[in-house]
């Protein structure tokens, strides 16, 4: 199966289709075959969280609407939530216009991040310090 023109893609109207088994084959994945995917609460905008997928990851995640990530720390697959919960229900996945980033649109249940912070992103850098901005939930 050939793989689809990126740069192609670009000149196409919205709503044309092309096929999922070749999109997914030539997504730019990484050496270690993982492609960043950012989580975003759907309907407030909110970044969550970065982790990294694989092409079966990204199957899963489509066919369960769960999402899975691959953990490279654990070399294993993570559902989100597993453990703690705090699942993500996948609204919508995108690429980005180069296809090496993947844009999850997700329904948080809980807390995104380990800290149990909403969101993984507290850590506020400016020229002069470093500030946490957000407490754990309760």
């Amino acid at each position: 199966m050939s793989k689809l023109d990126w740069k192609a893609i670009e000149k196409q109207p919205s709503g044309s289709h092309f096929d999922l088994e070749q999109a997914l084959d030539s997504l730019k994945y990484n050496s270690d075959g993982l492609i960043p995917a950012i989580a975003q609460q759907h309907d407030t905008g909110e970044v969550l969280m970065m982790a990294w997928m694989n092409k079966l990851s990204i199957e899963e995640t489509l066919k369960t609407k769960q999402v899975c990530y691959w953990s490279r720390s654990r070399q294993t697959y993570w559902r989100k939530g597993e453990s703690s919960g705090h699942q993500q229900t996948l609204i919508s996945m995108a690429t980005d216009c180069d296809a090496d980033t993947l844009l999850l649109k997700v329904d948080q249940k809980g807390p995104a991040c380990h800290t149990n912070r909403r969101s993984c992103f507290y850590n506020e850098i400016t020229e002069e310090q470093v500030t946490i901005s957000a407490d754990p939930i309760a």
